[in-house]
Order: structure tokens, then C-alpha cells, then sequence
């Protein structure tokens, strides 16, 4: 079957081959740089024709799992990839919480606190790094109990904390994994090791 979702294999589940991330396409806020926690904004129509093209590259693929932040804007990318009807939604899969810094970009965030560093310092009233990390190795579990393929559509900030937390690394290590909009990336194995199969394609 292409392109869409694997039945349920027999026997015990061995570790899960390979994990595939989507971040949802672009919204009015991504396209601004505006932090974009838990506000429920729309795809752009460049988001939406962006989501409709992720189709066709996630065609070859079985999965056996289908993952979605509960926000709009990344189950409208799923369900242009036309996966909506196989997704399960995760609370673990939102969106870091901005808090205060909710709707706002990192230079008027910055003329508040001149040396902000969202990785190191968090957000007043929202999460820290090391509290995006606790969800992301929740969602690392439970994906590591499934046999087959796994579709991940979620938010930059936090995808980039689980690829970190996939290598052990620490969670402020995705500082390092920049993430475009509507892009697509695979953690895999090499061998028993955790690797980074592709990123940000």
C-alpha cells in the first residue's frame, strides 16, 4: 500500500524503523517570525499549496502510526497530505509555550530583554527547554513501541527538540536544527544508533 497507513503487523514490536517529521506550512505568523505557541492560526494559501505538494513525497511511505499537534495549522497539513483520517492527535505534540512572548517576534522580545535567548532562558509563564524535552521523550516512547514507519506533523520549535532528544542530546541542543516551514525530515537508525536521516528537506 502507498501513501498511506500500514495494517497492524503480528508478533512483538521491534524498534520503529524510521520516524518522519513534518512541520506544518506556513501561517501569517510563521511568515512574520511571530512566536506561535498555542494561538490556533490558519495555513497561508502558500501554506496550504505548500502542505498539498508534501503529498506526493510522503507517498512511498507505509506508516503505521500518524502523529498531529491538536493546533490548526498542523492538522490542516495533514489533511492536505491527505492522512487526516489516519492522524491521532497528541498534546505532546504542541507547539512550545511562548507564554508571555506569545505573538511576538525575538527583536520586540528583545527590546524588553536585550540578551533573550529562548533555548537558554524560556519563556516567562510558559516552557523552558528541559519542559519541551519531558514531552518530546514521551512522544520518543511511545513512537519506540511501534513496528513500522511513523509521521510526525508538528511545530518547528518542538520537532526541533525531539530530533535533539532522538540523539540524546540535550534539549537545548535543537538550537542547532534549524527548521523551515512545510519541510519534511527522517530520524532513523544506522544500525542500533539514532541518527538524523535527512532534515529540513
Amino acid at each position: 500500500m502507498r501513501g498511506g497507513v500500514a495494517g497492524d503487523a503480528p508478533g512483538v514490536a521491534v524498534e520503529v524503523s524510521e520516524v518522519v517529521l513534518v512541520r506544518h506550512a506556513e501561517t501569517e505568523w510563521s511568515r512574520s517570525g511571530r512566536h506561535t505557541g498555542r494561538s490556533d492560526i490558519a495555513l497561508t494559501a502558500a501554506g496550504r499549496a505548500a502542505a498539498q505538494a508534501l503529498a506526493a513525497r510522503l507517498s512511498d511511505w507505509n506508516f503505521a502510526l500518524v502523529l498531529c499537534s491538536p493546533a490548526r495549522r498542523t492538522r490542516e497539513t495533514c489533511e492536505l497530505c491527505g492522512l487526516a483520517d489516519h492522524a491521532r492527535t497528541s498534546e505532546d505534540l504542541w507547539e512550545w509555550d511562548y507564554g508571555a512572548y506569545e505573538g511576538l517576534t525575538t527583536a520586540e522580545i528583545r527590546e524588553q530583554r536585550p540578551d533573550w535567548d529562548l533555548w537558554r532562558d524560556g519563556c516567562p509563564g510558559g516552557e523552558s527547554a528541559a519542559a519541551v524535552g519531558v514531552r518530546a521523550d514521551r512522544v520518543i516512547a511511545e513512537v519506540s513501541r511501534i513496528t513500522g514507519g511513523v509521521l510526525i506533523f508538528s511545530h518547528g520549535h518542538v520537532l526541533r527538540v525531539l530530533a535533539a532528544r532522538w540523539l540524546q542530546f540535550d534539549p537545548a541542543d535543537g538550537a542547532r536544527l534549524a527548521l523551515a516551514t512545510g519541510t519534511l525530515s527522517i530520524l532513523g537508525y544506522e544500525r542500533q544508533t539514532r541518527v538524523i536521516s535527512k532534515w529540513n528537506a
